[in-house]
């Protein structure tokens, strides 16, 4: 008798179980007390006061569309109609006007081969580096033009938005398989080959990217010869995917290295060539265990194509500088920054999501 009364009590006496919902949850996290109640309502009217004020001037006090500048003088909130006067020069920068359509299409034929490379069905190792060089392929032809009477676009009157996922892309196509190797390079029994890919990953990993770019663009001429120097932009490409490569290559070989020895040794037991080792068991088995850092990794290249500007680049970033730089618009470069922000913000936003669901992905994988 004893023993169950005293179970009832040790019930009685254990805490009751958290409640659930909003409510409940608010009112742990946000009143549990005196202090929290307090700073949740004074940052909560902070917050609902900055909400009404950026609507107030992002949407109602506003002008959409203005024939000049001088419209916007009275205006109570933002000049949305420097998008509508400058933004081809934003998104195209000195691309040829009549030929801006092409400009526009080859972005959104990389902006379908990123949608497609997010879709599980195309995870290969053959599926992927084709759509990635197919995508690509186009862009180049599209914006560089010469063919099917298309008039020739040179790279020098490439700029905006457009330059912008050029780099990107050719970064991404060129730093891959450059990664890759370098990974494999690295865990190589040959003791020079692996000596010189981790000087290579280490040293390149040690300077800061401007560095890097700076180098390719002003100090490469002056030590290659005439013949292989390449246009600046291609310099620029090429430094910029080794960079990513770099960073790359030690994504993958933690993704290598969380593979059992075991399943390369059964692989080499039975016979399997190195290279169908490597490509039909490692390294799928690593790009998987590695997805959300290099989708992190791709994030933050695409962030850095920003900084091609300060070598001279008339990317997205100099293009909005120059839309306001001078003439009747300038007063109005926030709305422009804003812009160019938001462009940022649709690539990087859905990118980092992207991560988070394969993160919620490989948790429920690992589970199961």
């Amino acid at each position: 008798m004893s023993g169950a009364t005293l179970s009832t009590e040790t019930i009685a006496a254990a805490p009751p179980p958290p409640e659930d919902g909003a409510v409940a949850w608010a009112r742990r996290r946000l009143f549990s007390n005196a202090f929290d109640t307090v700073i949740t309502l004074v940052f909560g009217a902070l917050v609902v006061w900055l909400a009404v004020v950026l609507v107030d001037w992002a949407f109602i006090g506003a002008i959409w569309n203005a024939a000049d500048a001088e419209l916007c003088r009275s205006a109570n909130g933002a000049c949305w109609a420097v998008i509508d006067a400058r933004g081809r020069l934003i998104l195209f920068g000195l691309y040829p006007y009549e030929e801006q359509w092409r400009s526009a299409l080859a972005c959104l034929v990389i902006i379908v081969t990123m949608i497609l490379s997010c879709v599980p069905h195309f995870w290969g190792l053959r599926a992927l580096p084709t759509i990635w060089l197919t995508g690509f392929g186009i862009f180049v032809a599209l914006m560089y033009g010469g063919f099917l009477g298309l008039p020739l676009v040179t790279t020098e009157q490439w700029g905006g938005l457009a330059l912008t996922v050029f780099i990107f892309a050719a970064v991404f196509v060129i730093g891959m398989p450059l990664a890759v190797a370098l990974a494999l390079a690295r865990r190589s029994n040959l003791p020079v080959i692996r000596a010189v890919a981790a000087f290579l990953i280490d040293t390149v990993r040690s300077l800061p990217l401007l560095t890097i770019l700076f180098a390719a663009a002003v100090v490469v001429p002056f030590v290659v010869p005439d013949w292989a120097q390449g246009d600046k932009l291609g310099r620029v490409v090429v430094a910029f995917a080794l960079f990513f490569a770099c960073y790359e290559a030690e994504i993958l070989r933690s993704g290598l290295q969380s593979i059992p020895g075991g399943q390369e040794e059964a692989a080499a037991a039975l016979g399997m060539s190195y290279s169908a080792r490597v490509f039909d068991i490692l390294l799928p088995q690593a790009f998987r265990a590695s997805l959300p850092a290099t989708i992190n990794q791709v994030v933050i290249t695409f962030k850095e194509t920003s900084i091609v500007t300060i070598i001279g680049f008339f990317e997205v970033t100099a293009s909005a500088s120059a839309a306001v730089g001078r003439g009747e618009w300038g007063a109005y470069y926030v709305e422009v920054y804003v812009f160019v922000a938001l462009v940022y913000f649709v690539f990087v936003f859905g990118l980092s999501r992207y991560g988070a669901y394969l993160e919620r992905r490989a948790r429920l994988t690992a589970r199961g």
